[in-house]
């Protein structure tokens, strides 16, 4: 089943993470003490541009100088529990005196103008200017932009890298990787909990750090269009193009965000790739941080509800689309029969061939239903790895109350090694795992297990394996055996390609 986006973000702040649903965002912080401590409030910037943000391109902008406040605000929140308490200096004393009370407000708007200033300064003109300098070795404009797009992605990477030595950012990056992991987890349909989250994976398509990476790369694109001869007006056009490319970034990020293909996994390959600086693992303690901001805004549960009702009907209109693609098939393979047997010279011959062939077909014919109804080869099933330990056992009886076991985690990182995981079936003796290679061979038995979890040790390189899972209770010696595991459950295929 495809995945299906929640609509949450966030951010991960000093000891905390501050999530976001909508205009409603929650900032919770593990205190010195210990305590976890939970500040919910509206974001008022998200009303002040709601008809702003429903135009496309526009809203990427605003929504940009929104984050940057609201981030701003949540940090210092969090901040203030790891601070010794200062007296107020005399220029917050003579800002809050002139300014009416909004004299932190007023700070905090000129901390942002200021980031922003810098980091146009920093990722946009200072690449422009060391491009300059090579435009006597460098006659070509386009070799001239790629240039200055390299040294702008370098600037980002080494940025990121330096910021990513210091002990506070280092743990702010693991908070970083629970926020993603909290998301990660609804979005993949499992409950929201430190082992669900624990194993859920540390990276995301709707990264801020995947958005910055995209605005550098558009900016190379954008920038080879930029054709004039004065310097300074080549400078202001780039820096007046930055909402342009910002808005644009921000729409392919919540499209890559809404959308799970092939192309898009391409297209966030580098975004996620770059997360591995600014995501690290987090511990169980962080996790339970994170978890308290996503459910002071957002209601997981529910979410779940409607996630495993798309889930079920997605498996409806698969079965019955690969029932009629089945039929199809059958009717081809007997009309092409009964053409072969007109061709026949012979009446004679034809009449015999015709009666064998008619055997032949029906039980043909019958094979193919009974496969279509149990689409694994069960040959294998009286032989030593269909034993029980009080004798042979048969799984010709079948109960349609043991539920289907739902695959829940896939791992082919390892060499040589395919590991796959599945939601415990209750009340069963054991499950049967069924395996196949490439789409056209047949399902063999493996060796039944007792646990939700199979590794699969013969693995060869660059091969695609099927697997298909059933539970089991044992009743007077005889296995009665449940349904089979679906094509795809929890966002997981059965259909695995070994990498390596």
């Amino acid at each position: 089943m495809k995945l299906k986006a929640s609509g949450i973000g966030g951010q991960a702040v000093m000891e905390g993470i501050m999530m976001k649903n909508g205009d409603t965002y929650a900032v919770a912080v593990r205190k010195p003490d210990n305590e976890i401590v939970v500040k919910k409030d509206v974001d008022h910037s998200y009303q002040k541009h709601e008809k702003i943000r429903k135009v496309p391109f526009l809203r990427g902008v605003f929504s940009f100088i929104d984050s940057l406040v609201l981030g701003m605000s949540t940090l210092t929140f969090s901040a203030e529990f790891y601070e010794e308490e200062e007296k107020p200096s005399k220029l917050d004393i003579f800002l809050e005196k002139i300014m009416g009370g909004y004299g932190e407000k007023f700070i905090m708007g000129v901390t942002v103008a200021l980031s922003i200033v810098l980091a146009v300064g920093i990722f946009m003109v200072c690449p422009f200017l060391l491009a300059e300098l090579l435009k006597k070795v460098i006659v070509s404009d386009m070799v001239l932009a790629l240039v200055e797009g390299a040294i702008r992605v370098g600037i980002l990477l080494g940025y990121i890298w330096l910021i990513s030595r210091l002990e506070d950012i280092q743990r702010v990056f693991r908070y970083h990787g629970a926020e993603h992991k909290c998301i990660n987890c609804i979005e993949n349909g499992l409950e929201l909990n430190v082992e669900n989250v624990m194993k859920s994976s540390k990276e995301h398509k709707r990264c801020g750090t995947s958005f910055l990476l995209l605005v550098m790369v558009l900016s190379i694109i954008f920038f080879l269009f930029i054709r004039v001869d004065s310097v300074w007006l080549r400078m202001v056009l780039r820096i007046l193009l930055i909402p342009v490319i910002a808005g644009v970034s921000y729409e392919l990020i919540q499209w890559a965000g809404r959308n799970d293909n092939k192309a898009v996994d391409i297209l966030s390959k580098p975004g996620m790739l770059l997360q591995y600086l600014t995501t690290s693992e987090p511990d169980e303690a962080m996790v339970e941080v994170a978890i308290k901001a996503v459910e002071a805004v957002f209601d997981w549960q529910e979410f779940l509800k409607q996630y495993n009702a798309q889930g079920i009907a997605e498996e409806k209109a698969k079965a019955k689309t690969d029932g009629i693609l089945e039929l199809s098939k059958e009717i081809k393979r007997n009309e092409e029969k009964e053409s072969q047997a007109v061709k026949s010279s012979s009446v004679v011959k034809d009449m015999v061939d015709n009666t064998e062939n008619d055997s032949r077909d029906n039980d043909s014919m019958a094979k193919q239903a009974a496969k279509s109804e149990n689409p694994v080869d069960n040959s294998h099933e009286n032989s030593e790895s269909d034993q029980s330990k009080d004798g042979p056992t048969s799984i010709i009886e079948t109960d349609d109350s043991i539920k289907a076991p739902r695959i829940i985690a896939v791992d082919d990182s390892e060499e040589g090694v395919i590991k796959i995981s599945w939601e415990k079936v209750k009340k069963v003796s054991g499950y049967v795992i069924y395996r196949k290679e490439g789409e056209e061979e047949n399902y063999k038995m493996y060796p039944d297990v007792k646990k939700n979890h199979f590794e699969d040790r013969e693995v060869q390189k660059k091969v695609t394996y099927y697997y298909r899972i059933r539970g089991y209770r044992l009743k007077d010696n005889k296995r009665i055996y449940g349904q089979l595991s679906p094509i795809e459950s929890n966002g997981y295929s059965s259909k695995v390609k070994s990498k390596y």
